[in-house]
């Protein structure tokens, strides 16, 4: 009777054991999105949802964000361990935090455009950049288009613009109200909130930085330098299980918004639908992805994007291209090849 005690003791004991092991392999990840959760959103919450993060040996956590310099900033912190940031914002911490300990550093391009625009409706009589010249933008102070619009104006010989500051949710009412003469702001965050606003499409006019010759680079996964040295398998891992995913998100952007409906429950299918499908069009699978590679950057653009961000964000140092980029846990190309081929 006590030898059956004892061998059932000893295979407990080494059960115990073995989900010891097994936990202890399973490494933690604290991610943080740059929004909430949105039909782009989908490129991480389907990763989770199908297991890709869990089988990767990953036990990866994915919260809600309020914007790009909040995640930039929290993963600088320690707070979490990974996030999904505008690249601009990431250089701007860089120049303007020298001595920061922890300084995030972009592991993947995700958004190989910035998302930035400029939208007016079309009874304001806005048709060109030209036509800004002495209008009133608004958006709120920490927006990516509104940052970046001084390479906008630059580009497009623009002045004598004036800006007026409110918060995201009064940007598009704003506009609608006649209160300003455009906004800045994500082109598939702004259209379909002025569409919820009673706008049409077709009465919404939209000059996308990139197609008036902005060539910045949009959001990238970051990393945790603590994490990068004490975890570099886990970066590589967390980047090929998105990979993954991101290819089922890409090919089937309607299913996988029920993963962002599965986190936030009144989210509405059919327009975060729409707006993923938008970013895919607009960002993810563009041009420039296409050329470059899905998750990579080209080297000029991003030294061109540095000295950019540099002048038009007035950091206290020149953005140093070489260290906000580490392409070294990139997966394969086999990996990498994710875009519907046109």
């Amino acid at each position: 009777m006590k030898k059956h005690h004892f061998l059932k003791s000893a295979v407990a004991l080494t059960a115990l054991t073995l989900l010891g092991t097994v936990q202890a392999q399973t490494t933690p990840i604290k991610f943080q999105l740059d929004w909430r959760f949105e039909g782009p959103s989908a490129l991480f919450l389907t990763p989770e949802a199908k297991g890709y993060f869990k089988d990767a040996k990953l036990d990866v956590t994915i919260d809600a964000g309020n914007g790009s310099g909040g995640t930039v900033t929290r993963v600088a912190s320690g707070a979490y361990d990974m996030g999904f940031a505008d690249l601009a914002a990431l250089m701007e911490f860089h120049a303007n935090n020298p001595d920061a300990p922890n300084k995030p550093v972009a592991v993947m391009m995700v958004y190989n455009d910035t998302p930035a625009s400029v939208m007016a409706l079309k009874k304001s009589g806005i048709k060109t950049p030209a036509d800004l010249n002495g209008k009133k933008l608004g958006a709120p102070v920490f927006d990516a288009g509104r940052r970046a619009f001084p390479i906008f104006a630059k580009a497009n010989n623009v002045s004598g613009v004036t800006w007026t500051a409110m918060d995201p949710p009064l940007r598009e009412t704003m506009l609608v109200r006649g209160d300003i003469d455009a906004i800045t702001g994500f082109t598939f965050t702004s259209l379909l909130n002025l569409e919820a606003r009673g706008i049409k499409s077709e009465d919404v006019v939209v000059l996308p930085y990139p197609n008036y010759g902005v060539k910045l680079y949009g959001n990238a996964i970051v990393a945790s330098p603590k994490l990068i040295k004490e975890n570099p398998a886990a970066v590589k891992a967390f980047l090929s299980a998105f990979a993954k995913g991101a290819k089922l998100v890409i090919s089937n952007p309607a299913a996988a918004i029920a993963d962002v409906k599965t986190r936030d429950g009144i989210v509405n299918v059919e327009l975060e639908t729409r707006r993923l499908k938008l970013a895919i069009d607009t960002v993810i699978n563009s041009p420039n992805a296409r050329a470059e590679g899905f998750g990579q950057v080209n080297g000029p653009r991003l030294s061109l994007m540095a000295s950019q961000v540099s002048d038009a964000f007035n950091t206290k140092n020149r953005v140093n291209a070489d260290t906000v980029w580490n392409g070294s846990f990139l997966p394969s190309k086999a990996e990498l090849d994710v875009l519907p081929k046109k």
